[in-house]
């Protein structure tokens, strides 16, 4: 029997091209949310990639042959999406007071309560648990401080079920700001990248694409913030602007090699096909993951004045 010839990897034009057809159509969808301004439109959005990244996530944990409980894990993600996001709605721009430390403990203590159940193997009962809580925590979590952030303000109250224009030019920032830094690394990687940044976690990385990371960065935030000064008032000046387009830069990179780590330790090329040139939602958020909660809380104590 002949061998089958083996397929060619696609070339970088075609990886590029697919890549920037992917991000053209994300722009474009952010871009409808955005010109709705409806709530109901971001949050909708952000629960579609929230349960679709968690699904993912414990796809690969299985296909690596690894326990889990990936119907708990789930279900409790889209619950946690569920409360919280109604919690906006119903308290008028605040979230509910100590839910994230309320759905950590549900996670632990459910994922415990699932693996007494079963017979315990050793340490992969153990695993089993803390890959599922871990799992809530990175995607669920994390991912939704881009939520947080559109009801941090005491002024940004929903207003016929619409929310406030600084919030949701903020939002619109820090996805610039991450989304270039991506840009940033891949393009200028691509194009000049030689040395290595840390080969044994992601081969692709270079030191060079980690200065194109930063300089988009500044591209994008700068760029905003000289734009729609107004509107973005809330970042505090310039100074707050170049140093947050710095460390929110660096954020997504540790956010795009964190993602990396688990794909690596898990055998996996991309967490999905949803995307492509991209991947799945998890491949596109990974580095959000990061730079949303610093976001939230480089505002809440440093920048937003206490009640």
């Amino acid at each position: 029997m002949a061998e089958t010839a083996p397929i060619p990897a696609p070339s970088k034009a075609r990886v590029f091209a697919r890549r920037a057809g992917s991000t053209v159509f994300l722009w474009g969808l952010i871009g409808v949310a955005f010109a709705s301004m409806w709530a109901w439109a971001y949050l909708g959005l952000i629960t579609l990639l929230t349960v679709v990244a968690t699904r993912e996530y414990f796809r690969m944990l299985e296909a690596a042959g690894l326990r889990c409980f990936p119907r708990f894990g789930l279900g409790l993600a889209l619950v946690y999406c569920g409360v919280l996001h109604a919690g906006f709605f119903r308290l008028a721009g605040g979230s509910l007071a100590g839910w994230d430390l309320f759905a950590i403990s549900v996670a632990l203590c459910g994922a415990f309560i699932l693996q007494m159940r079963e017979p315990i193997r050793g340490i992969e009962s153990l695993v089993a648990v803390m890959l599922t809580l871990g799992g809530f925590v990175y995607v669920a979590l994390l991912f939704n401080f881009t939520a947080k952030l559109l009801f941090l303000a005491p002024s940004w109250q929903l207003a016929s079920g619409k929310v406030a224009a600084p919030a949701a030019i903020l939002v619109m920032w820090l996805l610039a700001v991450t989304k270039f830094t991506d840009m940033g690394a891949y393009l200028v990687g691509s194009l000049i990248g030689r040395h290595k940044m840390i080969p044994h976690v992601s081969p692709g990385k270079t030191w060079e694409g980690l200065g194109g990371a930063l300089v988009f960065s500044q591209l994008a935030g700068c760029g905003l913030y000289a734009w729609l000064p107004q509107q973005l008032a809330v970042l505090g000046g310039w100074g707050h602007v170049v140093f947050l387009g710095f460390l929110l830069a660096i954020l997504a990179v540790l956010g795009d090699l964190a993602e990396s780590v688990l794909k690596r330790a898990l055998q996996a090329k991309d967490s999905g096909r949803m995307l492509p040139g991209i991947g799945g939602a998890l491949d596109l958020i990974d580095s959000i993951c990061f730079t949303a909660p610093a976001l939230y809380f480089y505002l809440q104590w440093v920048l937003l004045p206490a009640p």
